[in-house]
């Protein structure tokens, strides 16, 4: 079996832009591969607030990001995730740790960046950069621990520097080329406010371009993220606004009469997410029955069964 991190490589050998949109669990990563994604980005934000309730503001442990981390890639195997590793929850020393154990959650690679700790979303205000000397050296040690580990791993450098207080996009786009140089395959600069500003970025970084398709900075259609030459873009957050706009206008719905949830349901009816039994993989539980448990144990379990959902056809049913 092809590694996650190798997977993503291909995938980023393609022609045009990769465009990865961002889960905050492992049913919204489900989701998102049952839409044909090939890779899902890991936001730390929509971790932050759908593990904790929490703003992303540094609220979020290590221990937690992993955490989320395995359970997504658990859940859409054969699906590569890159993950938002923060700033490494501490300094270069700290940051082997963060690496190596992302490593082992199976993801296929990480962007980390250089804020200071505690960190915040790159699209609200109030951020404050290490110098240049201490986000290389934890770039250095992230790449020496990947090369180790897992020479594939994609690794993503992030500066910060347009959006913190007295910095600037010169700043940033001078950061993310020396993090290229300390081993970063790919550079990320946070937070452009226009057009100007990223076709700046394209042309001044001396690798690859990932672009954050999201808050301050300006949205592309695909054959514009092709023309500036972006190798990756990520939506991180579409995902999780959704769900929290929709679960709000039900649960305003059910509070004003509990039957709404019927009306719900038949409005969802052929939906390809629809069937929540079918779409959470009881098919996929059925046919590993099929194959793995005695038959008179199925036979008591299933023999005349009439109360419940039951699998149509489980011979197709991925195990």
């Amino acid at each position: 079996m092809v590694s996650a991190s190798k997977a993503l490589r291909a995938l980023m050998r393609r022609e045009g832009t990769l465009v990865v949109p961002g889960c905050f669990n492992a049913m919204s990563a489900r989701v998102l591969r049952k839409a044909g994604f090939e890779a899902v980005y890991m936001t730390g934000y929509g971790t932050s607030l759908g593990l904790l309730g929490m703003p992303d503001a540094g609220f979020t442990t290590m221990t937690e990001m992993h955490m989320n981390a395995r359970y997504i890639t658990n859940a859409v195997p054969g699906v590569p995730i890159i993950a938002d590793a923060d700033n490494g929850y501490g300094n270069a020393i700290q940051m082997t740790r963060a690496i190596r154990e992302y490593i082992q959650t199976g993801v296929a690679g990480v962007h980390i960046e250089d804020q200071v700790i505690p960190k915040r979303c790159g699209h609200v205000a109030g951020k404050f950069v290490v110098s240049i000397d201490e986000a290389v050296g934890k770039v250095r040690a992230a790449h020496d621990v990947r090369l180790q580990l897992d020479p594939d791993f994609l690794l993503i450098a992030r500066s910060d520097a347009r959006g913190a207080n007295g910095g600037s996009l010169d700043e940033a786009i001078d950061r993310v080329n020396a993090y290229l140089d300390a081993g970063a395959d790919m550079a990320f600069v946070e937070g452009p406010t226009s057009v100007a500003e990223v076709e700046r970025i394209c042309a001044s970084v001396k690798g690859p371009v990932l672009y954050n398709q999201t808050g301050v900075s300006p949205k592309f259609s695909q054959a514009q993220l092709n023309e500036l030459g972006i190798a990756m873009a990520i939506v991180p957050n579409a995902m999780t606004r959704c769900a929290v706009t929709a679960m709000y206008d039900l649960a305003l719905a059910l509070r004003e009469d509990p039957l709404r949830e019927s009306e719900f349901m038949a409005s969802i009816k052929g939906h390809p997410c629809g069937d929540m039994h079918e779409f959470a993989g009881f098919a996929e539980v059925r046919a590993m029955e099929d194959r793995y448990l005695p038959k008179d144990e199925l036979e008591a379990k299933y023999d005349g069964a009439e109360h419940g959902w039951k699998a149509d056809d489980t011979s197709k049913a991925a195990v």
